[in-house]
């Protein structure tokens, strides 16, 4: 096997598409170091497991000796990414985004090598692009084009509102690899409509156009929707090990699988074999937990992996949890729910009087930890194992 067949066959592990198909090989064999860039709006203060999926990606390209860029998007954080979105984005104020911005970097670097690894800002060059040049860039695009995307057209024919400001995003990101010169710009498979335009406004600028690389959006502990701060469905990459750990080990069986090909480092077949051992009577808990070891491990120390398993095992395991636990569907209200009526509506008491009174009596938990405020709200979008009593269990979606 040569370098060259080696680097893709790791490259394109976990993608959903590379753009265009032989893209990748053909920059490989002109190119010895390519520009990687991947860009990140600095919308919320930490980063979770969803985000990491391309900067996993990033680090298998830092591996094999290509030079990779992680963009911070102070500028378009400011327009706001209208990818996936049914409504406009309220833009994010300068210090909002300065004080996002300067948490990624101690961030990204529990998985990137911070000496092979270059931070951008993208204001640098757009804060230098004045009215006659942001023009210019427009230009280069139509409206017809832009109501192609999904988003958009669905927004447009169901009438809700579309902001000129939103129209620019695209076209702003597509400008940065032009600033970059990027040979391959990664993304999720919502941000393919944004990806392209890079290759459209570098082809305008006399550049050979970057590989598109795209890859599945991570699905969130709801194991509906894709992973996302608003949602409350995210394991963030600063949370407590043992809160880390039970997140983790709240997933779904199913949904396992694909944490362990976009989030874990180990090779494809070793990940094969394990999942033979589940098919052929391995419990899957088992196999979870070496998932939430590794995942726990890189974002903080192997020995606080090990004592988060030790604490999930007291606090389920010898709590006498049962080996099957039912999965419920719980819709919420306004974005949330009180933890009485999700107790309520999942089975686990006859009425919301008698959650109370289980609360009081401190027979509730929720991911072994007791409960003591009667008004909880628990965010849509979060799955939790919720406890009544000894004998009561259930692991709860609310959607």
């Amino acid at each position: 096997m040569t370098d060259i067949d080696e680097q893709l066959k790791e490259l394109s592990r976990g993608t959903e598409e590379i753009l265009p198909e032989d893209g990748l090989a053909l920059r490989l064999n002109k190119k010895a170091q390519l520009i990687v860039k991947a860009g990140f709006d600095p919308t919320a203060p930490d980063l979770h497991l969803g985000h990491t999926v391309l900067i996993n990606k990033m680090r298998q390209f830092q591996e094999f000796g290509h030079e990779v860029v992680f963009l911070i998007g102070d500028f378009t954080g400011m327009i706001g990414d209208p990818s996936g979105r049914n409504a406009t984005r309220p833009p994010l104020s300068r210090d909002e985004i300065a004080a996002n911005a300067a948490t990624y970097e101690a961030q990204i670097f529990k998985i990137l090598d911070p000496t092979a690894t270059r931070i951008e800002f993208n204001s640098t060059w757009m804060s230098k692009i004045d009215a006659a040049g942001l023009i210019r860039i427009a230009a280069q695009h139509t409206v017809a084009r832009m109501l192609e995307r999904d988003d958009f057209n669905n927004r447009y024919r169901s009438g809700q509102p579309i902001a000129v400001h939103e129209l620019l995003y695209p076209l702003v990101q597509g400008y940065d690899s032009v600033a970059l010169r990027a040979d391959v710009e990664l993304g999720g498979t919502d941000q393919k409509f944004n990806l392209l335009v890079g290759r459209q406004l570098q082809q305008h600028y006399g550049q050979d156009p970057q590989i598109v690389m795209t890859t599945p959006l991570l699905v969130g502990l709801d194991g509906a929707q894709k992973m996302s701060k608003s949602l409350g469905n995210y394991i963030g990459i600063t949370d407590a090990p043992d809160e880390m750990f039970g997140k983790i080990m709240s997933i779904s069986d199913d949904l396992m699988w694909q944490y362990f090909e976009l989030l874990s480092f180990r090779r494809l077949d070793d990940i094969a074999a394990l999942k033979t051992s589940v098919t052929e009577g391995m419990n899957p808990r088992d196999a979870k937990f070496e998932l939430a070891r590794e995942i726990v491990a890189r974002f903080h120390r192997t020995d606080l992996a090990s004592r988060a398993q030790e604490a999930f095992i007291a606090r389920f395991r010898q709590g006498e949890m049962p080996e099957s636990i039912p999965e419920v569907d719980v819709a919420s209200r306004d974005g949330g729910l009180g933890i009485a009526h999700i107790l309520k509506a999942a089975g686990l008491v006859s009425s919301t009087s008698e959650a109370f009174r289980m609360i009081g009596q401190g027979a509730v938990r929720v991911d072994g930890e007791r409960v003591e405020d009667r008004g909880r709200e628990v965010a849509a979008g979060s799955t939790h194992i919720y406890q009544v009593g000894k004998r009561k269990f259930a692991r709860v979606r609310l959607t």
